[in-house]
């Protein structure tokens, strides 16, 4: 028996640089016409048995516009940023650049007052570890990139630095297949309907 978890990534609320930590905006109009522009591509996981999202608004409103109709999982929130919560990664380095370094350095590491790197990912890692397993069972999850990149670090079981190396594409498709401590990345290119071995 293996579950088979497809992420979706939400559709944009800002340019890539203008991105925030803990970033509640709505979507902005390029989020919008992007997710106008793949619904009909993204429409058939709407028959998974499960769909969830992020509790941010750019992931709950990806998911409706998709039609999925997810059910909110707060556990796929994204990484309590402490203090530099609704701050660009450049603004937090104008403000406390050495804390900025320490902490993309050492995953344990929390100079924001925060969630540490290596707790998010445990955290993400749990969710993922505790989804019902079913024979050909199928999720889908709507979140925010940096919640699939930590999904996939921990399924790969890599280093935690791995997270800074994995891009995650608004409304792009990522899905990891197996069951507890034992995940596998799907790769295959094939629709993101069809089982991976």
């Amino acid at each position: 028996m293996s579950l088979r978890v497809t992420f979706v990534a939400s559709a944009r609320s800002s340019p890539l640089l203008a991105e925030r930590f803990e970033d509640d905006r709505p979507l902005d109009q390029a989020g919008w016409e992007e997710v106008q522009h793949v619904a009909r591509d993204l429409l058939p996981l709407a028959t998974a048995e499960l769909r969830y999202c992020s509790p941010t608004p750019r992931s709950r409103a990806t998911g409706d516009a998709l039609g999925y109709h997810p059910l909110v999982q707060p556990a796929l929130r994204d990484c309590h940023m402490g203090r530099w919560r609704g701050l660009t990664l450049g603004e937090a380095m104008a403000r406390e650049p050495d804390l900025v370094d320490a902490w993309l350095a050492d995953p344990r590491s929390t100079p924001h007052g925060g969630e540490s790197l290596l707790s998010f990912i445990s955290r993400i890692g749990g969710w993922l570890n505790t989804r019902p397993v079913e024979e050909h069972g199928w999720i889908v999850a709507v979140a925010e990139p940096s919640v699939i990149r930590a999904a996939l670090v921990y399924a790969l079981k890599a280093p935690p630095s791995t997270y800074w190396n994995i891009d995650v594409r608004p409304l792009s498709t990522t899905t990891v297949t197996g069951w507890a401590g034992r995940w596998h990345l799907c790769l295959d290119g094939a629709p993101a309907h069809t089982s991976c071995a």
